[in-house]
């Protein structure tokens, strides 16, 4: 099974690709600019026709949640209208489509984690063209899948972790806020999740739903993740800092964060078997990936 993922630096794209090596018939062909732009959608023809794949994952995204707050139509062209003409072309070519989508097509209020019947409320920019994305994704391709996650981490680019551990770097006390919850995925969870569900489709000739969620287990604020992830680095000779738990409002930003992403990911397990691992055990793993070798080097430099 060929599978062709947009985005060739993401977090998930690149996750997908190391995934899938030594996998038995799965192949995954990452694309991006310039032979994909999604400033483009009608770039997408060209790329579809030379790999002629059997699957299509839209790995890819505009991400920057407050940049997009000055820049809606850029954003919407790209995780909505590419998205559309992704969904077309597939449907004629006769292959799945899966989108990746996000917690912000929610607005914060559930006091409980949101499952994929709850109805959509996007506050910002990101959040509504993400949902439009899904929209176009659903009405374009009946052979669809969208999968909403949240908060993806890894040690691949630019993600809160590497954040928070170069922050610990700089200086000896960081600020971080503490209202506000999610799900913490790290990203090759979320890849051997869609790669079980690209399995599943090939083995029963579709999906069992079109629209599911797919986060890492547990609950956690922004100040927890840092704090687990501090504390893990910490634990191996990694940066650390003491870190000062505060409310949103003394944190602003352009695009109002969710108050409670938390998703559901029930939905997922069930129909597929397989579910995300624990967010404090992902990010110690990660953490420890990130920071050990680094540690080890630095020890063996001051040894006499």
């Amino acid at each position: 099974m060929r599978v062709l993922v947009t985005g060739t630096a993401g977090q998930l794209a690149r996750a997908l690709a190391e995934r899938a090596q030594g996998q038995a018939n799965v192949e995954v062909i990452l694309v991006g600019r310039p032979e994909l732009d999604l400033e483009n959608p009608a770039s997408f023809a060209q790329v579809l026709r030379h790999y002629s794949p059997d699957m299509l994952i839209n790995a890819a995204a505009h991400t920057a949640v407050d940049a997009q707050e000055g820049e809606a139509e850029r954003a919407f062209r790209i995780n909505a209208e590419a998205p559309a003409e992704m969904a077309r072309l597939t449907r004629l070519a006769g292959i799945p489509m899966v989108q990746v989508s996000t917690d912000y097509v929610f607005d914060g209020t559930s006091a409980r984690p949101y499952v994929e019947t709850d109805r959509p409320n996007p506050q910002t920019v990101y959040g509504r063209s993400k949902l439009s994305g899904e929209e176009a994704v659903r009405a374009g391709n009946p052979d669809h899948l969208v999968i909403r996650t949240a908060w993806v981490v890894s040690r691949y680019g630019r993600n809160f972790i590497k954040t928070m551990l170069n922050a610990a770097q700089a200086r000896e006390r960081l600020q971080v806020v503490a209202d506000q919850f999610g799900s913490p995925t790290e990203a090759h969870d979320l890849a051997d999740g869609l790669l079980v569900a690209a399995r599943f489709w090939r083995n029963h000739g579709g999906f069992p739903q079109g629209r599911y969620h797919l986060a890492g287990q547990g609950r956690a604020s922004w100040y927890e993740l840092a704090a687990q992830a501090l504390a893990s680095s910490r634990s191996v000779g990694g940066p650390s800092a003491l870190i000062e738990p505060i409310g949103s409002d003394q944190w602003p930003t352009k695009a109002v964060r969710p108050a409670n992403s938390e998703l559901n990911s029930d939905a997922f397990e069930r129909d597929f078997g397989y579910r995300a691992g624990n967010w404090w055990q992902t990010v110690s793993a990660l953490v420890a990936e990130l920071v050990e070798p680094e540690a080890k080097a630095k020890n063996r430099q001051s040894r006499p």
